[in-house]
């Protein structure tokens, strides 16, 4: 069993702590490590770390700071096939998707690297003679990230990489439940020349280490992925020093089945959605509207594709579909709202109940039908293997029930018209609309969430900015 320790000021180091968090691994039940359930202490070492090195860190040029994200781009590449073993054990998550998460992780340091000669400011026209009114971008300076415990190795980049790049310095909090991959490359990082203080990784419980740090005064801004319920903690925390967050909550996307749809592409798309990493993400597919001119097709193709998905080991030759979910309690969510559903009326196709496999948490894939828009099963996230799928009539009612959500993160449509495609981009309130495909964001885009599914976002240029704050010159010559 391996025992990690806190990374703080460039060193590995004991916590001050003598508690220890133990991490499982899903699909087997065994403890695999134990790392340390961090106190006030090592948060405010770890950020006493980051604000001391924050202002060298911001003074050396962009080029620089891009040098060490390409360092950790190249060690991540160098250990790629441990690090995605270390992931599949943690979390289970089928190898090849935590293979993909790795390599995704090292391209997504190397793609904000090329950011460092393109940011920029801005030169703004003066109501005055011999003015010039400039707009500077500036690190916002000591950023807290909090990791959630499904894309736990790629996540962490997503708060990395752009805060380094901008000159930010951060201290990171990986989830309890998910922890090992990111110790694995603090171990990493242990071997640059980086300076002292300007990434720091500790763990420890969200109510003490975690609520530490979120309310800290030297905490600038507080970067989170996780769950509604977290993105409200990290709010009241932050309140009283007015700290900046960018938070990324929950999401229960619809996806919305034409008429003129490729029945096949429309199936695929939604299948995808719903299964990858056991439907543990949070911008996968959570509802399906279909037209009803399509419906028993659609049903038919899309329950028998369910049925056939296989799960399993996550290291097994041939490799499964999906794994088991994160732990007993997520299993549990999931069966406890499907029983809520049938009792409300909902008619089970396939599933419906815990799969019959000797370890693990697994939930079989599950379709279910006479579902109605005031369900729970339909308005509230499940964060796993089960869809209700619901049959349209007009354009209007399918954007209006899809519409009809506290989550606006992402969505799908499927359908061969151009014009129904423009319209509902425009209708849909979300940030994320997809078109004919599955439900996966691009490191270039733009991750961001409308009502309950956050504040700010990531990826891209806009993910940059939420790392800067403006500086206006009004020069007088």
């Amino acid at each position: 069993m391996k025992i990690y320790q806190q990374f703080i000021n460039g060193s590995l180091v004991n916590s001050h702590s003598s508690d220890w968090i133990e991490v499982e691994n899903p699909y087997t039940g065994e403890i695999i490590s134990r790392v340390p359930k961090g106190d006030n202490e090592d948060a405010y070492a770890a950020l006493e770390a980051a604000k001391k090195s924050q202002t060298a860190w911001a003074a050396k040029p962009a080029a620089e700071r891009a040098g060490y994200l390409k360092q950790m781009a190249a060690l991540i590449r160098a250990n790629r096939i441990e690090l995605a073993k270390t992931l599949a054990s943690e979390q289970a998550k089928v190898l090849p998707l935590a293979q993909v998460e790795i390599d995704f992780t090292a391209d997504y340091f190397d793609y904000y690297a090329g950011w460092a000669r393109i940011y920029e400011g801005e030169i703004i026209q003066s109501d005055r003679f011999n003015e010039n009114i400039f707009l500077f971008r500036k690190p916002i300076g000591v950023v807290v990230g909090i990791c959630p415990w499904n894309f736990p190795f790629f996540v962490m980049a997503r708060k990395v990489a752009p805060a380094l790049l901008t000159g930010c310095t951060i201290v990171l909090k990986p989830s309890s439940l998910t922890p090992n991959t990111t110790f694995e490359f603090a171990k990493m990082v242990a071997t640059l020349d980086l300076p002292k203080g300007v990434v720091n990784f500790v763990s420890g419980s969200g109510k003490t280490l975690g609520n530490t740090l979120v309310s800290s005064p030297i905490t600038d801004m507080v970067t989170l992925t996780g769950s509604v319920e977290a993105g409200q903690e990290i709010i009241k925390a932050s309140a009283e020093n007015v700290t900046k967050v960018s938070l990324e909550l929950g999401g229960k996307a619809p996806a919305i089945v034409f008429e003129d749809a490729d029945l096949d592409i429309a199936v695929k798309g939604v299948l995808d959605s719903r299964i990858i990493y056991s439907g543990q993400v949070c911008n996968c597919a959570e509802r399906a509207y279909v037209h009803k001119n399509i419906y028993d097709k659609f049903i038919d193709k899309f329950t028998k594709a369910m049925k056939d998905v296989k799960y399993g080991d996550p290291f097994a030759d041939p490799v499964p579909a999906m794994s088991s979910q994160i732990d007993k309690a997520q299993q549990e969510k999931i069966h406890e709202m499907v029983v809520r559903a049938k009792a409300e009326g909902a008619e089970v196709l396939t599933g419906g109940k815990k799969a019959d496999m000797p370890t693990g948490y697994f939930y079989e894939p599950t379709v279910l039908v006479n579902c109605r828009q005031d369900m729970e099963i339909v308005k509230k996230e499940v964060f796993g293997p089960v869809i209700p799928v619901l049959p349209f009539t007009e354009y209007e009612e399918a954007i209006a029930w899809a519409n009809d959500c506290e989550y606006g993160l992402t969505s799908s449509v499927f359908t061969k018209n151009i014009n129904t495609t423009m319209q509902a981009i425009k209708d849909l309130k979300f940030g994320e609309t997809y078109v004919n495909r599955e439900h996966f964001e691009g490191m270039q885009g733009f991750h961001a969430g409308w009502r309950k599914s956050g504040i700010g976002g990531a990826d891209g240029k806009h993910g940059l900015m939420e790392y800067l704050q403006s500086q206006v010159a009004y020069i007088q010559f």
